[in-house]
C-alpha cells in the first residue's frame, strides 16, 4: 500500500472584513493546485490580534485607511475583477466565522467552498457577514445545508468556542494582519501587498509564512525557493 502523501496545505488565515484577503481568497486555490497543495481555509477575527499589538483596522486608522481604499481599487483595476466596500465596513464577521466553524466541523471543502463565497460575496455584494440569518441563507443556498441548522450552528456554545480558539491559535503563532499565509506551518516575514505590481520584493529565505497577501512569496516557498 502506498503510503506516501503529499505536501501539506497551505494554510489561509484571514478576517472576512479584509480588503486584501478579498484578492488573495481569489487566487490561492490556484496557486495552491499548481503545486499540488490544497487550502486550508481558516477565518479570524483580527481583533484577537488587535488586542494583543494594540493596533486596529486599516479602514479605521487615519491616513492608512484613505490609502488603503485607494489601493483596494487600483488592484481591482488592475486584476480586472469587482470591488466593492459595503456599507458600514468593516463588519467583525462572527456570524460568518461559527457558520465556516459549524461546517468545518462536518465537511472541510464544503466549509472551504463557504468561506470563498462569503468574502466575495462582502466585497461584491454587499453580504452583511454579521446577519446570521443571511449568512444562513447563503450558505443552504450554496451547500443545500439546512438554514435552521446553521442558524443553530452559530449560536452554539460550542462553535463559538472553536472559533475563538482558532483565533487565539493565530495570535499564538504569530498572525496579526490579513491575510496570513502559512506554507510548511513555519513562522516567517509578514509582506505588505498583492502580487504583481509588488514583484520586486525578494523573500526571505527562511520564512515561511506572509500576511497582507503577498502572493509570489508562497509560490516561491512552494517551489523551493528556486
Amino acid at each position: 500500500m502506498n503510503t506516501t502523501q503529499g505536501p501539506a496545505p497551505i494554510e489561509f488565515w484571514f478576517d472576512f472584513a479584509s480588503g486584501y484577503a478579498y484578492f488573495a481568497a481569489l487566487e490561492i486555490e490556484a496557486l495552491a493546485e499548481r503545486h499540488g497543495r490544497n487550502v486550508l481555509w481558516r477565518p479570524f477575527t483580527l481583533g484577537a490580534a488587535f488586542k494583543v499589538t494594540g493596533a486596529q483596522g486599516l479602514s479605521r486608522t487615519p491616513l492608512k485607511g484613505d490609502y488603503a481604499r485607494r489601493d483596494w481599487q487600483r488592484l481591482a483595476r488592475l486584476k480586472g475583477v469587482v470591488f466593492k466596500l459595503p456599507e458600514r465596513h468593516p463588519k467583525a464577521g462572527l456570524a460568518a466565522i461559527r457558520t465556516f466553524y459549524h461546517i468545518d466541523r462536518l465537511d472541510s471543502p464544503a466549509a472551504g467552498r463557504f468561506a470563498k463565497r462569503a468574502i466575495i460575496g462582502y466585497f461584491r455584494d454587499g453580504l452583511d457577514t454579521d446577519d446570521s440569518n443571511a449568512i444562513a441563507q447563503m450558505a443552504s443556498a450554496l451547500l443545500g445545508v439546512d438554514r435552521d441548522s446553521v442558524l443553530a450552528g452559530i449560536s452554539d456554545s460550542e462553535v463559538k468556542a472553536i472559533a475563538r480558539q482558532h483565533g487565539e491559535a493565530a495570535v499564538r503563532r504569530g498572525v496579526f494582519g490579513s491575510p496570513w499565509i502559512f506554507v510548511d506551518g513555519v513562522l516567517g516575514q509578514r509582506s505588505s501587498r498583492h502580487g504583481g505590481a509588488m514583484a520586486w520584493w525578494r523573500p526571505v529565505v527562511s520564512s515561511r509564512s506572509w500576511g497582507l497577501s503577498r502572493m509570489p512569496l508562497p509560490t516561491s516557498a512552494c517551489e523551493g525557493w528556486r
